[in-house]
């Protein structure tokens, strides 16, 4: 059986080291990257992994147990580029280390955000942040699927020149690397709004 480590949305520093498996203290046999492998400025994905595994697989085409797979941009000068780049950037800046003061900004400014008679739960691990709605704060009474609740909030950011993500009723915090302190602090103002109008009716 193999481990699979879906650092997709989580890798690059995104949750306070590298990659999120590293918290756990475990290996992956396989480990799934992108986004931040670009620094999100171009699509680009790869798969690591040990090299049992990738010689299981590599033989002659007559043997048929050769994996062919590819895609039409696999290998694209460019993104490969601009991932060279950004783990330049991860090497000589030390942003893992710089993120923390930031991180920790941000879970002080959102954390905030429990006082909130419908914030069940703020969640955060590095730069993401988690802000569960439910009546009354009471996860055991979830706000109906259909009411989109956490689209409201999204919503709201948007018409602020804010992003947040909303997965059902759970408002994601993942800015930018580059953000500012005051650029938090706009960002948790905008959200606060947004939940006190997604959630007043």
């Amino acid at each position: 059986m193999h481990l699979i480590a879906d650092e997709v949305a989580v890798g690059f520093g995104r949750t306070g080291t590298l990659f999120a498996c590293e918290q756990a203290g475990i290996t992956p046999d396989f480990l799934c990257l992108s986004k931040g492998l670009t620094g999100g400025f171009l699509p680009l994905s790869a798969v690591l992994t040990r090299e049992p595994v990738y010689e299981a697989f590599y033989d002659e085409y007559a043997s048929l147990r050769a994996f062919l797979h590819s895609h039409s941009y696999t290998g694209n000068p460019l993104a490969c580029t601009a991932a060279l780049a950004t783990l330049d950037i991860f090497r000589d800046d030390d942003v893992i280390a710089r993120n923390r003061p930031l991180a920790a900004h941000l879970g002080h400014r959102a954390g905030g955000l429990a006082e909130l008679r419908h914030v069940a739960e703020v969640r955060q691990q590095g730069m993401i942040v988690a802000v569960e709605l439910a009546r009354d704060g009471d996860r055991h009474r979830p706000f109906d699927w259909q009411e989109r609740r956490g689209l409201r909030v999204y919503q709201h950011g948007l018409r602020h020149e804010a992003l947040l993500r909303p997965i059902g009723n759970v408002v994601y915090f993942m800015p930018p690397y580059v953000i500012t302190p005051d650029e938090i602090d706009a960002l948790v103002a905008t959200a606060r709004a947004g939940i006190e109008a997604a959630t007043c009716d």
